[in-house]
């Protein structure tokens, strides 16, 4: 085992000691930390991955843990605490193992396509990463040690994963580790932001408002005309011609393909991106804006009400009218299916921080009677709402939402995953017909 890893790992070691062993608001912060990433995520995480993510993302009074056990041992060398202090770069991902090294490995985070070199902390480490072969997926946190980085939770081995089932393992880490997304690339994760805040400008001119109404037919067709004429819009952004095919655009400007892309990286268009639209204009304008393709529970309703922002992006509730009208009423209870409804907007994840906001700006008071019975909190007020709804396993700061644009390289993933499927899907049998459409 190399010196410096054992000595990250003894230091490691020392650190989550620290932790457990804590009795003060320390293991209170832990306590809540624990229960609110168990009730707010839909797939079980393992104990020992959240505890070693509290270590970043924990706060007391401000401070991290990593903070608080510096501050406890000022005996510490300075190398120690500099290596200490670097252990806020840790980071949950999703590895691709790309090659095995003498004395550890080489993978990929699939989620950003960085590449990292990872030793195991300890022998225990080593003997159960002995059985990784190239190809396989784990999900797993690394953290760095100088230029390289070592195991710092327990590995989940996934195994060898063909493109559906690794597209199906992203989405699953999507919705299991939000905050874990792009947390190694956080140019990433700005470009994501970027997409959603663009996205949200463009929704407001076609739409002229920010709070539209409308049956799920019609939405329907309307999101469908919007996104149309969005990926329109972005290829001719990006410099591309749709109609035309790669060897046109070669022609008309006298330069090779390699040479067009530099030149739209240039003028701020991702190298990448523009080669992709070079061979497939519409599956680059997929990457940068994602189609939206709604459920048949929104199709099908009478009416929806969607709120647009540009940070939670668009939130589409097909029963939005039914719950106005509940917290319009004298005795909400009077309202038939109010109890029922009540519960869904607490609890549905769609129903998020930023619909409740909305509501409390209109019926402040109405919400506190509403929840006062509700949850049986006589002394509830419009206040106490964010803890409330927190309690709920609902997030207080916007998360990235769906429409939000991915890199090229899972863009590619997720189209090659869908062909794949479809490939393999069994052709359907003709029936045979009877009666009048014989």
């Amino acid at each position: 085992m190399d010196a410096t890893i054992a000595q990250a790992h003894s230091l490691k070691q020392a650190l989550l000691d620290f932790v457990m062993d804590a009795e003060d608001d320390l293991a209170q912060a832990l306590e809540t930390y624990a229960a609110d990433r168990t009730r707010a995520q839909k797939s079980t995480i393992p104990q020992a991955l959240i505890v070693d993510a509290f270590l970043t993302e924990g706060r007391v009074g401000g401070q991290t843990p990593i903070d608080l056990f510096l501050a406890a041992h000022p005996d510490l060398s300075q190398s120690d605490r500099t290596l200490v202090e670097s252990w806020k770069r840790s980071f949950t991902g999703l590895f691709a193992v790309e090659e095995i090294l003498p004395d550890g490995f080489e993978w990929v985070n699939w989620l950003t396509n960085k590449h990292y070199i990872v030793k195991p902390a300890s022998d225990k480490d080593a003997s159960d990463l002995a059985r990784l072969k190239p190809g396989e997926i784990v999900l797993t946190r690394i953290a760095p040690v100088g230029n390289e980085w070592m195991l710092s939770a327990p590995v989940t081995f996934l195994g060898k994963l063909g493109k559906p089932k690794l597209a199906v393992a992203i989405g699953n880490f999507r919705d299991a580790h939000k905050a874990s997304l792009y947390s190694d690339a956080p140019e990433l994760l700005e470009q994501a932001w970027q997409s959603v805040v663009k996205y949200h400008d463009a929704f407001l001119e076609f739409f002229g408002s920010d709070r539209v109404a409308m049956s799920g037919y019609e939405l329907n067709k309307k999101m469908t005309e919007f996104s149309s004429l969005l990926s329109k819009r972005q290829l001719a952004e990006a410099g591309i011609d749709e109609s035309k095919s790669i060897a046109d655009l070669v022609a008309e400007t006298d330069m090779s393909e390699e040479e067009l892309a530099e030149a739209a990286k240039e003028a701020g268009v991702d190298a990448a991106v523009m080669k992709q639209a070079l061979k497939n204009p519409q599956a680059a304008a997929k990457m940068m804006a994602p189609q939206v393709q709604l459920p048949d529970a929104i199709k099908k309703a009478e009416s929806v009400t969607v709120l647009a922002d540009p940070r939670w992006g668009q939130m589409l509730l097909p029963l939005h009218d039914r719950f106005k009208a509940v917290l319009q009423a004298d005795d909400w209870r009077s309202v038939e299916g109010s109890e029922k409804l009540v519960r869904h907007y607490l609890t549905d994840p769609s129903i998020n921080y930023f619909v409740w906001q909305q509501l409390a700006q209109e019926y402040p008071q109405a919400i506190e009677r509403v929840l006062q019975d509700f949850l049986n909190r006589p002394d509830f007020q419009i206040a106490d709402l964010a803890a409330v709804l927190a309690e709920q396993g609902k997030a207080i700061e916007p998360e990235l939402p769906e429409i939000a644009s991915v890199p090229i390289h899972l863009h590619t993933l997720f189209e090659d995953a869908i062909a794949e499927v479809n490939k393999s899907k069994p052709k359907a049998k003709k029936a045979q017909k009877t009666g009048f459409g014989r």
